[in-house]
């Protein structure tokens, strides 16, 4: 725990309907935020363009408050460590993966399409 509080993060990939596993986290972190007078956050996982439409977003959103499952941080709630859809924040990533490069602490992989499908 922080000077701030407990913080949970419910992150669904909305590439459909929620399912029983998404629900049952949701409503732990929910419930558990609650029990510690905590903050529960909502951010959506929908850097996977392929998969992931509006649609399917507003449907998790949906069904959360459906459920009773109110966010205190997140999509159309707002809070002080937005963006809360992680295609918002490709950008700091961006900040980042320059800055680990330029220190050292990362690197690039050089395998070719074919290697990392067959890795796969």
């Amino acid at each position: 725990m922080t000077e701030r509080g407990i913080r949970v993060r419910f992150a669904p990939s909305p590439s459909g309907d929620l399912h029983v596993g998404n629900i049952r986290t949701a409503l732990y972190d929910w419930a558990f935020a609650r029990a510690t007078r905590g903050t529960f956050v909502l951010r959506i996982e929908d850097t996977d363009a392929t998969r992931v439409r509006p649609e399917y977003i507003a449907s998790a959103q949906d069904t959360l408050r459906w459920l009773g499952l109110d966010w205190d941080e997140g999509p159309g709630v707002g809070g002080p460590f937005g963006p809360y859809l992680q295609s918002e924040r490709l950008g700091r990533y961006a900040e980042w993966v320059d800055r680990f490069l330029a220190d050292g602490h990362a690197y690039y992989c050089y395998c070719t399409p074919e290697e990392l499908q067959a890795r796969r």
